[in-house]
């Protein structure tokens, strides 16, 4: 019995000492922690990092302050590349719940920046971020993450290009569409002036938005090479039987043959047809209506487009399917009408900037016919000059194509010897002939 109580006592000692070294162990790092946390806040960054390698040895699930102040002392301070990639990888193993997309692309961004890993392992990086939530991942992640993507299955396998390219696409939009309704909220008053909290957000969401519409038109410029009507055509009419009660992949077949002008492929019906039996929306019946308008149908086109208008709600998507309709009446060489329904997309989205930049376009493509000497076709470029300047002030998501769009046209306005040539005075008012019947100044320098 003496002995039994004798082991007894000796398991409690033994327990008892353990948890007070754990105890101890624990207000050790808690000084630690709040010493560190004051030194860095301070800027007394020597002193701070002797306390952070302690956090960093003993302390490593305390806290993931230790790793988000910690990146800066090993990246920034101690310029370290081996004690940057511990601080990275030490945090995805403690904190693997805490923004890990978010960790994921920047710990890609780090490695790429110093060269130290391979494309290849800089893309398993990037695919891990990706695969948790990819509007957290950084902006030029997104492309570099979908050209890898691109790169590994164009000729194998296409369809996974697609996919990506969906998925990505519609993130963006989302996120896009937000900051669009904030802006619209922020700037729709014009006599009222934002206080500093209002213009910091509002500089926020122009920002988020430009970088946005970047990697917008960048997966556009990427996807343009193998998304042709000649490989679109045999993907989808090999896919079509497993996929016809498929919403979302009949969408995503519909808009891509449809935003590559493959509407003429007799498959692009099929699609259409059953995107519009398999989700009766609004998104579906418009595509309906142009399968009603190219079969000589104008009055049933006209009435779905009607009924997939007025089935929406959110001003934003009225808008984008307004100019859905403009798109297809600029395809059947309806210019003006096609004109007119852009013009109705921009009064539910007063900020939507590719409605300005879809008339810029139309009256490009018109140069020709609405002059009949050299000052009246470049004057046509001031109409179109003014729509694409238009589209960059009021939509930071697509300032950077819009740019495109300006120096091209600009390029290619009156020059002054072309103006005196005319005869014609600088600054004063010239209406542009045939369907544009619009009045611009012509340029004065």
């Amino acid at each position: 019995m003496k002995k039994i109580t004798f082991l007894l006592a000796a398991v409690l000692f033994l327990a008892t000492a353990k948890t007070n070294a754990q105890d101890d162990a624990k207000r050790e790092c808690t000084i630690k922690y709040n010493l560190f946390k004051g030194d860095y806040s301070s800027k007394k960054y020597d002193d701070a990092y002797t306390n952070w390698i302690y956090l960093m040895d003993n302390c490593k699930d305390l806290s993931v302050n230790i790793y988000k102040f910690g990146s800066t002392l090993a990246e920034d301070i101690r310029k370290d590349p081996a004690l940057s990639k511990r601080v990275y990888e030490q945090r995805l193993q403690y904190f693997p719940t805490k923004n890990p997309a978010k960790v994921h692309s920047d710990y890609a961004t780090y490695l790429a920046d110093n060269k130290l890993a391979s494309e290849d392992e800089i893309f398993s990086i990037l695919e891990k971020g990706y695969s948790i939530d990819p509007t957290k991942m950084g902006v030029k992640n997104l492309y570099i993450y979908f050209q890898g993507v691109t790169d590994r299955n164009k000729d194998t396998n296409p369809q996974k290009v697609f996919d990506t390219y969906d998925d990505v696409l519609e993130s963006v939009s989302k996120k896009l569409e937000g900051y669009s309704k904030n802006i619209v909220k922020l700037t729709k008053d014009s006599t009222k002036t934002l206080d500093k909290r209002d213009k910091s957000r509002l500089r926020a969401y122009t920002i988020n938005s430009e970088a946005l519409g970047t990697v917008e038109s960048g997966l556009d410029a990427i996807i343009s090479d193998i998304a042709t009507c000649e490989r679109l055509g045999p993907l989808y009419q090999r896919d079509f039987e497993e996929n016809k009660s498929n919403a979302i992949w009949l969408k995503r077949a519909v808009s891509r043959m449809f935003n590559k002008g493959c509407q003429k492929e007799a498959l692009y019906e099929t699609l259409a047809r059953a995107y519009a039996e398999a989700s009766p929306s609004p998104d579906a019946y418009s595509f309906l209506a142009n399968i009603l308008e190219d079969n000589n149908d104008s009055s049933g086109a006209a009435q779905m487009r009607e009924k997939a208008f007025n089935l929406e709600t959110d001003p934003l998507k009225k808008a984008k399917y307004k100019l859905k309709f403009a798109q297809a009446a600029r395809d059947r060489g309806q210019s003006s009408k096609a004109r007119s329904l852009a013009r109705e997309a921009i009064r539910f989205n007063p900020n939507f900037g590719k409605a300005y930049l879809f008339i810029a376009n139309l009256y490009k493509s018109s140069v020709n016919s609405c002059g009949e000497n050299e000052f009246e076709k470049r004057m046509v470029y001031v109409a179109a000059l003014n729509q694409a300047q238009r589209a960059a002030s009021v939509d930071p998501s697509i300032s950077s194509l819009a740019g495109k769009y300006i120096r091209a046209y600009r390029a290619n306005v009156p020059s002054q010897k072309v103006i005196f040539t005319a005869g014609i005075n600088p600054g004063s008012k010239h209406t542009i002939k045939c369907w544009i019947g619009e009045t611009v100044r012509v340029p004065t320098n």
